[in-house]
């Protein structure tokens, strides 16, 4: 019996870590979570992350570190940077006067009634600028859905203005909208052709529309103006792809650029590819109800080249950072597993269109699992022993990328991921999953997400798992 094949989806390049003080829970399973603050409840453990809470048994806690310190990870567009792209804040030289600021923003929410007032007294300028600072406060607030018309507001009174352009280009790679970002990238940098800046968003919009070389040229610019580490990397990841599609040849389909090495990929499996991906793309808008935008690059590895170029662990048999990349060295068609793989990769690129970018990992995979099909069926027993005797993985600590797992970690994160989605899926309905991703994309914190949609919280979804996982399958 051969060893399950575990799909990876990666959020895009990893960014450097910073440390921050916090309480370190350490678990009896070997795992640890970092808190803000932790307190205890009775039976329970209650801490908080952020603006969240949750809760655990204390029978699961080994011991309490107090100033530990925590790696932060970027913030969610976790799928952070589902499409390549870093949480990339561009320079504001268009910061207003301080009481402008002060007149729009009042404990920590927009005036919208001072914008109004601003707007009324026929100055494009401060107008420009007032939605420019209500645009960037609600972005810095991840309000994406309000701070993209705050910015397009902003654009209708300067429609030059390079400032604005950057971040409105920011925020549409931040929640995967490569193809939409791209004229206004370019825009900017017609109007600010020295400006490091806009070269380097331009790079960033360039590559995540799968092009590579012109992405190069554009960050190499960049650098000649500034030196700039983030920059940096991603142009020598960049020129590493480049290198390694050297040789390829490119086709393009109604939704997708295939890209292939010819001796490496037969005529017939390309053929079958394309009309697998495209009977699986009208699959998945049915089921989802969205499409992504623009065309979804396809790149086809030998396995070594796979590996080199996606950096990715042993385990991992396809990988989609906003381009599916596919190893199929030795294959001529396409077989049930390979289309099972390309289904999920597939699915990752319609969840991120659903959730702006902003879907957490276990979250992102069930669904991706759920969607190939695939069931618990045969894991379903040994996984609710694992509940039942609270050695899971709690789920909020599942919100970051599976790369750093082992095999066998890694196999229970997508068991856990997929149980969470199929409880919800079975009690719920899947219009209740849709809805948690369009609350996502609005802004919403994972947590709030749920609350608003089937009235949990982590501590709360993790029992109700427990619950269903033993009903159903024993343990």
């Amino acid at each position: 019996m051969r060893a399950p094949v575990i799909f990876l989806f990666s959020s895009g390049l990893l960014l450097s870590a910073v440390c921050a003080p916090a309480e370190v829970i350490h678990l009896k399973n070997g795992r640890t979570i970092y808190a803000d603050q932790v307190r205890e409840n009775g039976a329970h453990l209650e801490y908080e992350v952020g603006e969240d809470s949750y809760a655990i048994p204390k029978s699961v806690v080994l011991r309490i570190e107090v100033g530990g310190i925590r790696p932060e990870r970027t913030s969610s567009a976790s799928s952070q940077d589902s499409h390549e792209v870093p949480s990339f804040t561009p320079a504001d030289n268009l910061k207003g006067e301080p009481e402008l600021s002060d007149r729009l923003i009042h404990d920590g929410q927009v005036d919208t009634a001072a914008l109004t007032a601003l707007e009324q007294q026929g100055n494009a300028r401060a107008t420009a600028t007032g939605y420019f600072i209500a645009g960037k406060h609600e972005m810095e607030h991840e309000n994406f859905s309000k701070a993209r018309t705050f910015f397009e507001t902003a654009l209708r009174f300067e429609s030059q203005n390079p400032t604005i352009l950057n971040y409105y280009v920011a925020l549409l790679l931040r929640t995967g909208n490569a193809v939409e970002a791209l004229p206004y990238a370019e825009r900017a940098v017609r109007v600010a052709p020295d400006s490091p800046d806009t070269l380097a968003i331009l790079g960033y919009a360039q590559y995540a529309s799968d092009r590579n070389r012109d992405a190069i040229r554009s960050w190499k610019q960049s650098l000649a103006l500034r030196p700039d580490a983030q920059v940096q990397k991603y142009l020598e990841k960049a020129e590493h792809d480049a290198k390694a599609e050297s040789d390829f040849t490119e086709k393009e389909t109604n939704h997708f650029t295939l890209k292939y090495e010819g001796s490496q990929t037969p005529e017939s499996l390309r053929r079958d590819l394309v009309s697998t991906l495209e009977s699986h793309y009208d699959d998945l808008v049915r089921d989802l109800g969205v499409a992504p935008r623009g065309s979804i690059a396809v790149i086809l590895y030998t396995d070594q080249a796979f590996f080199d170029v996606t950096q990715s662990p042993s385990w991992a048999g396809a990988v989609n950072d906003g381009k599916l990349r596919i190893p199929v060295n030795g294959m001529n068609s396409v077989t049930p597993e390979l289309s099972r793989v390309l289904k999920h990769e597939l699915a990752h690129s319609f969840i991120n269109q659903l959730s702006g970018g902003r879907c957490p990992q276990w979250l992102n995979e069930g669904i991706a699992q759920a969607l190939e099909p695939k069931s618990l069926s045969s894991r379903g027993r040994r996984l609710a022993e694992l509940f039942k005797a609270q050695q899971d993985i709690p789920l909020n600590t599942l919100e970051g990328s599976f790369m750093r797992f082992s095999p066998m970690e890694a196999m229970l994160a997508y068991d856990e991921s997929l149980a969470a989605v199929q409880f919800i899926g079975d009690t719920y309905g899947t219009s209740d999953l849709q809805r948690i991703l369009q609350r996502l994309g609005e802004g919403n914190s994972t947590e709030a997400a749920l609350r608003a949609t089937i009235h949990d919280d982590y501590g709360q979804l993790q029992g109700e798992i427990r619950k269903y996982l033993i009903s159903k399958y024993g343990g």
